[in-house]
């Protein structure tokens, strides 16, 4: 601002002294300041980490972990100033099967079927799936009735 005011008209204008202003204008950043840039920074890799997800709660525990020595409500402090806020995620509803139509169900034939008396008469089947890091697993797998021996199985 000071190329569109004069210093000394701002320092009335403020009732500061010059000699203050400038002396605050060259004064070092204090051993707290350089501290809480340190720990903004670290909030923000925490919270970055988490997809957006972590609050000013489990920041803390991360910082805590970290051997950070800082309180909750100083993180949420410079997480509000930051804008960083905790983002809770929607729970994943697994679509598989759209049971509402009009199409003919396969009868189920296990219950007619007579007890097997030697392998490989009466196979049944499911499908199950997995989360994983890179999303959803689907795996189905055969199985001797007989046996209970897994037959086979596909992901």
């Amino acid at each position: 601002m000071s190329h569109e005011h004069p210093t000394k008209t701002m320092c009335e204008v403020l009732e500061v002294s010059r000699s203050g202003y400038y002396q605050w204008q060259s004064a070092r950043a204090s051993a707290r300041a350089l501290k809480t840039k340190a720990i903004r920074a670290k909030i923000a890799r925490v919270h970055e980490d988490s997809r957006g997800t972590y609050g000013s709660p489990r920041v803390t525990v991360a910082l805590h972990k970290q051997g950070e020595a800082v309180g909750r409500n100083r993180v949420a402090r410079l997480m509000k100033e930051a804008g960083l806020h905790g983002r809770q995620t929607r729970r994943y509803r697994v679509r598989t099967t759209d049971s509402a139509h009009n199409e003919p169900i396969a009868p189920n034939l296990l219950p007619k079927a007579s007890v097997p008396t030697k392998p490989d008469e009466v196979w049944v089947t499911d499908i199950t799936y997995v989360e994983t890091g890179e999303g959803w697993l689907y795996l189905a797998g055969v199985l001797d009735l007989y046996s209970r021996r897994l037959i086979g199985w596909a992901m």
